[in-house]
């Protein structure tokens, strides 16, 4: 199994990096307790994240979800039993869908010959949050306090972001994507996600640290809050008459294979 990187953005902000779903995970460390942002996507993951934050600090630790897609919480078994945070819409979407997003992404990985990462994921432990993020929850982990909080809806309807102010950090899950176009899918809300990235610009951070790529700063974030709110106005036209698919998907930001299945069929407001 992968073994990730850290790179420490903060004094005691830390973001662990995989190549696989270049994906971020993460760690503040308190004077009294840590945070371990997001758990990675089955249990082998899981563990390799917790031995790494060992060697971080013998801090006890509680979990946040940011929020309820696979790849973000199908390791926590390796942290329990411990506190785990979450909108209390990641708990029920995970509580629905984990099989089913279990179940197709273990199938891509069969079709594409990386039977370890499907058996992996296939006997992954389904853990469930415990804790609600129903919009903000101030956790105090000794000498510095984060701000966990539902920014609106955006990559999902369930996103927490994990606010660090004393570093100007901030952990953004999935609302966040470098080194690719961020991923929108039928459960996003394209419409209303721009207004989600303005809650977490309204932090004023120096760092966002993205659920997929490296970590960014300020401008990268806004730049890409305009790029969705380009595509949000796209929608908005096409819906209306205003404009053909296929003006819109020239006029996009992204490419088309991004573009379309949101014109196509983006969750309603």
């Amino acid at each position: 199994m992968e073994r990730g990187r850290w790179v420490e953005v903060a004094d005691g902000v830390f973001a662990r990096r995989y190549v696989e779903l270049d994906q971020t995970l993460g760690l503040v460390v308190g004077g009294e307790r840590c945070l371990v942002v997001d758990t990675g996507g089955n249990d082998p993951q899981g563990e390799e994240l917790a031995a790494a934050v060992r060697e971080v600090t013998p801090l006890p630790w509680s979990v946040v979800v940011t929020h309820a897609h696979w790849d973000h919480f199908f390791g926590t078994a390796a942290f329990g039993p411990c506190d785990v945070w979450a909108h209390p819409r990641c708990q029920e979407a995970m509580a629905n869908s984990a099989e089913a997003q279990r179940a197709d992404w273990a199938r891509r990985y069969q079709d594409e010959g990386r039977s370890e990462l499907a058996d992996a994921l296939l006997s992954a432990t389904l853990v469930l949050p415990d804790r609600e993020v129903t919009s903000r929850v101030d956790l105090d982990l000794g000498g510095r306090t984060v701000t966990l909080l539902h920014p609106g809806r955006g990559h999902t309807d369930n996103d927490v972001v994990v606010h660090v102010p004393d570093v100007a950090a901030v952990f953004a899950g999935d609302l966040v994507e470098q080194g690719a176009p961020p991923s929108i899918g039928e459960d996003a809300y394209p419409l209303e996600w721009p207004s989600a990235l303005d809650a977490v610009l309204a932090m004023d951070p120096v760092v966002v640290l993205p659920g997929h790529g490296e970590p960014v700063d300020r401008a990268f974030t806004e730049a890409q809050r305009d790029e969705l709110a380009a595509l949000a106005d796209l929608l908005r036209a096409v819906r209306a008459g205003e404009l053909s698919l296929d003006a819109a998907l020239r006029r996009s930001p992204y490419p088309d294979d991004v573009t379309r299945p949101v014109l196509e069929q983006a969750t309603p407001a």
